[in-house]
Formats: structure tokens, sequence, C-alpha cells
């Protein structure tokens, strides 16, 4: 699996000019579309590699961008509406609970 090379991650910039640096988690395809899910990548200094750090992913959260095309590229964008994002997340959480249970 990929995980053996660690995880991917990658710089995208908001609406405002923004940069963040998301890790990237997983990719589905569902109705159609194909959509990625990311954490917030954390910046930790060298003096904090405690086992505190594992638990940050979950303060911040899932973010869950969907791949539209646009002027012939492929660009992340947010998803159209809160029934989309509940219906992309449960598929995220099925795909990720049972990938967690074969392994």
């Amino acid at each position: 699996m990929s995980e053996a090379f660690g995880p991917d991650f990658i710089t995208v910039t908001d609406e405002d000019g923004n940069e963040f640096e998301l890790e990237h988690l997983d990719t589905i395809e569902f109705n159609g579309q194909t959509y990625m899910a990311f954490f917030p990548a954390v910046e930790g200094g060298e003096e904090d590699g405690g086992p505190e750090d594992a638990d940050l992913d979950e303060e911040y959260g899932l973010i869950i961008l969907k791949v539209v095309e646009a002027d012939g590229e492929e660009q992340l964008s947010t998803l159209d509406s809160e029934e989309e994002l509940e219906l992309v997340y449960q598929q995220f959480m099925e795909t990720l609970f049972s990938e967690e249970e074969e392994g």
C-alpha cells in the first residue's frame, strides 16, 4: 500500500490567496464524481513529537473536496451543498472503516 512510502501532501490556495497544506487520505468515485478527503497538515516543532500529536488530526476535522475540470485542467473545489457533503462524508466513512476491518 502507498502508506509504506508515507503520506501524500498537497498545497491548496483558497479564494483569498491563503495557502494550506493538506494530507491526502483517500479518493473515491461517487455518483459519477471524484472526491478527495484530506486532513489539514499540522506543523509540529521538533520538541513537540509527543503522543498528543496523534490527536491533532481529529481536532482539525476532515476536509472533502471534489475534482472538477476548468479550462481543461483538473482542480479541487468545495462541494455544492450540505446534502452533497453529508452523502460523500458517509461514503468516505464506509470506505475508511471497511479498510480498517480488512487490515
